[in-house]
């Protein structure tokens, strides 16, 4: 009935084309499904995220793994996750990148071995630090099932690994076993030769390339706000190079300014990576604290130190000391900010906080979400909002020193998140060269609980 309704569809020369082809893929279905060891733990985890090896299904029952499966599944994320048993199969020192270099698809990894856990990932999916943090997090002193430990795993993965899933998730199992997806594919293949491939992935990239206009779209809404604040600022600074008592420091401190000025507007003009826009917010805070020493100059007082900007709002400008602040629900920590909001914090009111749109309504910056870490990573740098944010959606979400210009990662090895790359992959960028699970050191073994 399958083969009469595509002949209907795709006329006789194409259905007997397929019909060939399924011929074909039922004989060779056999030798595919005899892969042991690792190799039949890639090919399993090309067609579905999760993977339950024979001899470990008491560790994760069928139920339990189409759970997961399903989660993984409906946030469109390249997440793999494999539960194995702790046999010579499976050499705990290699599992992990081998099953990586089997599957081809950067993603994230992670595999249950036996009662030990660790996890690795493509630097363009997730910073090694956020890997380690999340691995170690699921980790405990005694042996914890399965079942808990992958989906406490996963649903922290789910919020931060960049990518979409990989295409080949998309193929439905026909009922006599023959991928219809991969029945298509091959067809494509055979009749258009590479644009088979081409067409494979490219419901992914539509998805990628629609999310990387709606990041810039977003981050240029604010980012405008800041240059038009800026140009204000300018403005309300009324200095003129020829002015009496004008100075040729005075002169340097204004052209930066409005250099600073110049070059945000330019970086916005032609970005087209969510990353790139670090670089217009790190010009403004530049210009800015020229702003300052200029006024400094001018008003004959000391210069200023160059600090951080104002927690709360950047375009408040440098701050001028440190407050004690708790986020909502929160630990206090100690955060730079200016004059006014110092004030404010001491008389027991709320800061002056810079409020950003969400798909739930205006929110505060670190508040909303991973979209906004190029636009705060510009003004912090990597090294200190990280810690400042400790406790917040943003700060959850970028576990790394360089989160910002992770964001919307895979730019320099030209792969992104479910992107084939096969085994041609650079092992240090996967995980940061210890898998990023912390777990392959001395003898190698998984300390998860009991290790391997």
């Amino acid at each position: 009935m399958r083969t009469r309704l595509i002949s209907v569809r795709f006329g006789p020369l194409l259905s007997g084309l397929l019909l060939a082809l399924a011929t074909t893929v039922l004989v060779a279905a056999p030798q595919a499904s005899a892969a042991t060891g690792v190799a039949a733990v890639g090919e399993a985890l090309k067609q579905g995220p999760v993977y339950v090896a024979p001899g470990a299904e008491a560790q994760l029952s069928a139920a339990q793994a189409d759970a997961l499966t399903k989660k993984i599944e409906d946030a469109g994320k390249p997440v793999f996750v494999a539960v194995l048993p702790a046999t010579a199969e499976f050499p705990a020192d290699k599992v992990l990148g081998a099953v990586r270099a089997e599957t081809g698809i950067t993603g994230l990894y992670a595999i249950r071995l036996g009662d030990g856990f660790n996890a690795g990932a493509d630097k363009a999916v997730m910073p090694a630090n956020a890997v380690r943090n999340l691995t170690e997090a699921v980790k405990t002193g005694t042996p914890v099932d399965a079942n808990t430990q992958l989906n406490n795993f996963v649903d922290q993965a789910l919020t931060q690994v960049d990518g979409g899933a990989p295409a080949s998730w998309g193929t439905t199992g026909a009922d006599e076993g023959v991928p219809v997806g991969g029945l298509v594919a091959l067809g494509a293949v055979a009749v258009v030769g590479g644009g088979g491939a081409y067409a494979l992935v490219r419901r992914n990239r539509k998805k990628k390339e629609e999310a990387r206009r709606e990041a810039i779209a977003r981050l240029g809404v604010v980012v405008d706000e800041d240059i038009t604040a800026f140009g204000e600022e300018l403005e309300r600074l009324d200095f003129h190079p020829g002015e009496p008592g004008a100075d040729d420091a005075m002169r340097r401190d204004y052209e930066q300014g409005l250099d600073s000025y110049d070059r945000a507007k330019q970086i916005m003009a032609s970005v087209q990576r969510p990353d790139e826009v670090k670089g217009a917010t790190q010009a403004l805070e530049d210009g800015r604290f020229a702003l300052a020493t200029l006024d400094a100059r001018r008003q004959g007082k000391p210069l200023p130190e160059r600090r951080a900007p104002c927690f709360f709002d950047p375009r408040h400008g440098p701050s001028t000391q440190d407050a004690s602040w708790a986020p909502a629900g929160g630990a206090a920590r100690t955060v730079p900010v200016c004059t006014a909001d110092a004030v404010r914090l001491r008389d027991g009111l709320d800061p002056a906080v810079r409020t950003v749109e969400t798909d739930h309504g205006p929110r505060p910056y670190y508040d909303a979400g991973p979209a906004y870490g190029p636009w705060a990573g510009g003004y912090f740098g990597g090294g200190i909002l990280p810690g400042l944010l400790v406790g917040t959606v943003l700060g959850s979400m970028m576990s790394s020193p360089a989160y910002a210009a992770d964001y919307g990662g895979g730019m320099g090895s030209g792969f992104e998140g479910g992107d084939v790359s096969g085994a041609d992959f650079n092992p240090s960028d996967f995980g940061g060269g210890d898998f990023g699970g912390g777990g392959f050191d001395g003898g190698g073994g998984f300390d998860g609980g009991g290790g391997f």
